[in-house]
């Protein structure tokens, strides 16, 4: 089962509550996403409420290690929760996502991934899961990395578009559509979500 805080009102004891660690669009709609699929194999997710809340964390702004992306999408989870606890709201889980690069040289070549990181928590329990990685171009990778620029900026110039990263992200500019950022995140959801609608592998 999952561990309620006492601290919500009354009419968010009868429902699930999910909260978010940030308000960005393509985050919330992954988060939607996710839970009405776990919905359609456990009846406790039906009808889940989803609290978005912007937070600072200490993670920098384009991460680029799994462990940057990982410590980021925990502190969005631990953030959200202190802030519900502050105004008096009560959920039952609390999550983060971070999305940023991820490079590493494997023979003799170095190459830069675009991936997420999701990490849920009740308080207790936890998991993480990763997204899939889709690779970036040295000319767009080496703009954020050495030039500093963020990844945002680059892909409205490299797209020509304007906040490209609210709407289909780096992910939907690089993969022609075909694969955007929501998606992205939704698959590490479904992964970080597991031990919590698939208990009896998790306990």
């Amino acid at each position: 089962m999952f561990h309620s805080e006492q601290t919500g009102p009354a009419e968010l004891k009868s429902m699930m509550v999910i909260a978010l660690g940030s308000d960005r669009a393509a985050k919330v709609e992954a988060v939607r996403t996710s839970v009405a699929r776990i919905a359609e194999i456990d009846e406790r997710w039906r009808g889940a409420q989803i609290l978005a809340r912007s937070v600072q964390t200490s993670a920098p702004a384009m991460p680029l290690t799994d462990a940057q992306l990982m410590r980021g999408a925990r502190e969005r989870a631990v953030a959200v929760r202190e802030l519900l606890l502050k105004e008096g709201h009560g959920a039952q889980l609390f999550l983060g996502l971070e999305g940023g690069f991820h490079s590493l040289e494997f023979d003799g070549r170095f190459y830069t991934f675009l991936r997420g990181w999701a990490y849920v928590t009740d308080g207790e329990r936890e998991g993480f899961g990763a997204s899939p990685s889709i690779s970036v171009p040295n000319s767009i990778a080496r703009r954020v990395t050495e030039g500093g620029a963020e990844l945002g900026s680059v892909m409205d110039d490299v797209a020509g578009e304007r906040d490209v990263r609210s709407r289909q992200g780096a992910w939907g500019v690089l993969s022609q559509g075909l694969l955007k950022r929501a998606e992205s995140f939704e698959s590490a959801l479904l992964a970080a979500f597991a031990p919590f609608y698939n208990e009896r592998f998790y306990s």
